[in-house]
């Protein structure tokens, strides 16, 4: 993931330009589910950003550390009430390690993707693994590719219309690969903003969860635990370290 994509700029407007992610019926379910998914250790958030999960979630009580790539980030998140609680390492999901051992590692809102690369998302779910005790778990927030939406000769997708954001994602089909664009007005004032990506299926997913020694216990479209289908847009997934301990490396 290039830290220059999330450079001080995007990092202060992030929260402005991601407003629709913030409302109460996006974000409970989330922290909502993950508290209840969190065993007797602490959470630990892959791209913990400006810690739009990790706040909540650390306010009700469970003590959640995270990894960031972009320190412009992590200071926004470190001026939040409540940010001094979350202890961060500036660092790469599929690299770098942090004290301790967690029940629960978590990426979400699509952060999969920005590896760009099938080797990085697989170190990602060994780097997961290797932080979490036994019995634990890693979840994935993602989307699934658009792909059986897009006609013949069409490469482009919108993923969000809002009063003020309108996003689109542009698909390189033959390199798996997708561009984010977001369109933002905040107070009369605009700004764009374009990230990339690379797509995953969730039989992909689950073959890179494999390889690092975990095992597929949950997959809903969403965080209310809506069943899962062939036309779901999204998907919300679980697997689970061994009790054994037992990991891929």
């Amino acid at each position: 993931m290039d830290a220059d994509v999330w450079n001080e700029q995007v990092a202060k407007d992030y929260d402005e330009s991601s407003a629709h992610m913030y409302k109460p019926e996006v974000l409970s379910p989330a922290v909502a589910f993950l508290e209840r998914r969190v065993g007797r250790h602490p959470a630990l958030e892959f791209a913990v950003g400006t810690g739009r999960v990790a706040l909540p979630l650390s306010a009700r009580g469970v003590r959640v550390v995270g990894i960031e790539k972009s320190q412009p980030m992590a200071q926004e998140l470190g001026k939040k009430p409540g940010g001094d609680d979350v202890a961060v390492t500036i660092g790469d999901m599929t690299t770098s390690q942090v004290p301790g051992v967690f029940s629960l590692v978590y990426l979400v809102y699509n952060a999969i993707t920005c590896l760009l690369s099938q080797e990085e998302q697989v170190a990602c779910f060994r780097n997961a693994a290797r932080h979490l005790e036994p019995g634990g778990r890693f979840v994935i927030e993602v989307f699934v590719p658009e792909l059986q939406r897009l006609p013949p000769g069409e490469t482009a997708r919108p993923f969000h219309i809002g009063d003020q954001h309108v996003g689109f994602d542009t698909y390189d089909l033959l390199n798996q690969q997708v561009v984010s664009h977001h369109y933002t007005i905040v107070d009369g004032r605009g700004s764009t903003f374009l990230s990339p990506h690379r797509y995953v299926w969730p039989s992909e997913l689950d073959l890179m969860a494999q390889l690092a020694g975990l095992r597929l216990s949950e997959r809903w479209a969403d965080w209310a635990k809506t069943p899962f289908t062939a036309t779901s847009r999204s998907h919300v997934s679980v697997w689970q370290k061994p009790f054994d301990g037992s990991v891929a490396l």
